[in-house]
């Protein structure tokens, strides 16, 4: 049997650690094999003075930096990326962008992959188009009539998860964050709690949270959108990433049932 393998699928620089950072090195820590696809290089993610933005390229290769940085730090195997732009990974061709991660899948061959629910968490564009190029991939993966550019056999995953944030969660890093909304298409977007009984999964990595948060501290040009949450104790922020490890298992070949898993492997080991 393979060793146990995680795969995240993500859009940015910064998902990862901010996101599940604590669970990834928890894992990693285990000896687990944790991967990460990135789709874009974050290119168009500047939240410092105007005058001082470096630019597309200048920006993304400045966000590369900080994501590889940040996967060291989290004990992660590899990180392998897209090369979408940041912000136009909705507009993306879906036969390219399905072909690319079925040929990661199939090279990987995870039991498991984590990636964003339909709405994107807060209903980012590119959250939500990565995740359904990662579903539809998953379908083709698995399909021994579909042919990827390498020409890989075909591979089926165990389970599938979203990484999910809860009600408790955001109730806790709301008054930290500020505003956490932002207009798209004319409409106001934001965060998206799910319901406490809605999560299938809960991760314990509190003792993780340190190495999670010097992970998020190595995305240097991006600490500006937690808002106030960048400057609040550690204490304070290591109180929050406790908090997270949340799941929703979208699908399991190997167990089910409502009683929530403390293991994205659960059924596996």
């Amino acid at each position: 049997m393979r060793p146990l393998t995680l795969l995240c699928i993500f859009a940015h620089p910064d998902d990862e650690s901010m996101g599940m950072g604590a669970t990834l090195a928890k894992y990693a820590a285990e000896g687990i094999e944790t991967h990460l696809v990135c789709a874009t290089r974050g290119e168009r993610g500047w939240f410092g003075p105007e005058e001082q933005n470096p630019g597309p390229g200048a920006l993304g290769q400045l966000r590369e930096g900080e994501l590889r940085r940040a996967a060291d730090a989290l004990g992660m195997t590899t990180v392998h990326f897209l090369d979408y732009i940041d912000g136009d990974l909705d507009q993306a061709d879906p036969v390219e962008a399905i072909g690319k991660i079925v040929t990661l899948i199939r090279s990987i061959q995870p039991q498991v992959i984590v990636t964003f629910p339909p709405d994107g968490n807060y209903g980012h564009p590119d959250h939500i188009a990565i995740g359904q190029f990662t579903q539809a991939a998953i379908v083709c993966a698995a399909d021994a009539s579909y042919a990827d550019a390498k020409n890989l056999p075909p591979h089926r995953i165990s389970k599938l998860y979203y990484m999910v944030d809860g009600e408790n969660f955001i109730h806790f890093i709301a008054p930290l964050m500020g505003d956490m909304t932002f207009i798209v298409d004319d409409q106001t977007r934001s965060e998206t709690a799910w319901k406490e009984w809605m999560i299938t999964t809960r991760v314990e990595m509190s003792a993780h949270c340190a190495t999670a948060l010097r992970a998020i501290k190595c995305h240097q040009s991006q600490l500006a959108t937690l808002g106030p949450l960048a400057d609040a104790p550690e204490e304070m922020v290591a109180q929050a990433l406790t908090m997270q490890g949340a799941f929703y298992r979208a699908f399991s070949l190997v167990n089910g049932g409502r009683k929530v898993e403390t293991d994205l492997f659960e059924g596996l080991r």
